[in-house]
């Protein structure tokens, strides 16, 4: 069990399981679905706020309708991996909002990113004025998404203590 998990209960974890489902879910129903006052819920909220197990809330949008449903993944490799290149190109992935997520990976390539465009033609604009422009790259691999079979962000809470 990692040490971050000994510091918490059942009843918190069931609190994260429930708000990272819904996390519009009054107070009030947050605290009967778990079996304690809104007063003790609203406590253990912010206690899990505080200590960064709940590190936000958000708006999940529907990609079709904001013209964002061309989904691409890019491994890119770097042409060096000092502490200095890897800072400069993690702090310019920062400012591109094209970039929706951005991994350090071992193996063949350096970074795995996520962008979601309008469509091929988009993505060919952002990959020629925004990652083409990024400090240090060396080479990219674009792999477009044909169908999304599974997409969370829910993350799977283990319950055994």
């Amino acid at each position: 069990m990692s040490d971050h998990l000994a510091t918490i209960d059942r009843i918190d974890l069931k609190i994260l399981n429930i708000l990272q489902h819904n996390g519009r879910i009054s107070n009030a129903k947050l605290a009967e679905a778990v079996n304690l006052s809104p007063t003790a819920v609203m406590a253990r909220v912010q206690k899990l706020s505080r200590e960064n197990y709940i590190l936000g809330y958000y708006a999940h949008l529907n990609p079709e309708m904001v013209d964002a449903r061309f989904l691409v993944f890019v491994e890119v490799l770097l042409d060096k991996t000092t502490p200095h290149s890897l800072e400069d190109f993690i702090e310019a992935v920062q400012d591109c909002p094209e970039i929706i997520e951005c991994h350090m990976t071992s193996g063949g390539f350096d970074f795995v990113l996520k962008i979601r465009s309008k469509d091929m033609d988009d993505y060919r604009k952002i990959a020629g004025q925004v990652l083409w422009h990024l400090p240090g790259i060396k080479e990219t691999r674009s792999y477009p998404v044909m169908q999304v079979v599974k997409e969370q962000s829910q993350l799977k809470l283990n319950f055994k203590k």
